[in-house]
């Protein structure tokens, strides 16, 4: 059963070389109500990009002509800010990083589950309307004060440990985006070189329960870390 809504009136890019992937995905999306034009060079894909920029780009890495990473660093470089996700056969958690890096906005590894693919091409294309300045600091009713570090919920200082504080404020600064776990890991627990790896998913347990009472929800993304975003 699909799950989700349709998506109206969005114009996506998509950069996929293998003709059968191609058929599929732009018969899937135009289905779920997407605009879809289609390429299957990167090079091509770049003049199109910068001649029409699209709400979205969906983006492989393997392409002849430009690899997709080239694509996606030329691009901003040249200031197209479209949000892109990269969908790849590439899912090692070095190849997330350096797309991440380079520009990218998400990242999912094939195989997918194509109901996942459209709720994070819906979440970017959400994102791409200019927001307000306290977007830059806040989601929903949260908000942080950078100059004091404090974090408030409606006006109250949320009371958090000060590992659950960086992780939160690692969140903030990028709502509605995701933050690569590993990223996390640094900021939460700075130059630790004897913690477990794993220690970041009792931070984020802990600051879930006690974002409950908000509504935000900290979300994790398969393969790829952590975002939030404002409750329902």
């Amino acid at each position: 059963m699909r799950i989700g809504v349709m998506v109206e009136g969005m114009k996506l890019l998509l950069v996929e070389d293998d003709p059968s992937m191609q058929a599929t995905l732009r018969r899937t999306l135009q289905n779920r109500g997407m605009d879809v034009e289609l390429c299957g060079d990167g090079r091509q894909a770049l003049e199109r990009w910068r001649n029409a920029p699209p709400d979205v780009v969906l983006l492989d890495l393997t392409l002849p002509g430009m690899d997709g990473l080239r694509v996606l660093e030329e691009a901003r470089r040249g200031g197209l800010g479209t949000p892109v996700l990269i969908l790849t056969a590439r899912g090692t958690v070095g190849d997330r990083i350096i797309g991440l890096n380079t520009g990218a906005d998400d990242y999912l590894p094939k195989p997918f589950d194509l109901d996942e693919l459209e709720a994070r091409l819906r979440a970017l294309h959400r994102r791409r309307a200019p927001a307000g300045p306290a977007a830059e600091d806040g989601i929903g009713g949260l908000h942080w004060d950078r100059e004091s570090g404090a974090i408030h919920w409606r006006g109250e200082i949320l009371e958090l440990a000060p590992r659950e504080a960086a992780l939160l404020q690692a969140l903030l600064a990028r709502p509605g985006h995701a933050v690569p776990k590993e990223r996390l890991f640094e900021l939460v627990f700075p130059g630790a070189t004897e913690v477990q790896y794993e220690a970041i998913e009792v931070v984020v347990y802990r600051l879930r329960k006690k974002l409950a009472p908000t509504g935000a929800k900290l979300v994790t993304l398969r393969g790829l870390g952590y975002l939030l975003k404002a409750g329902e």
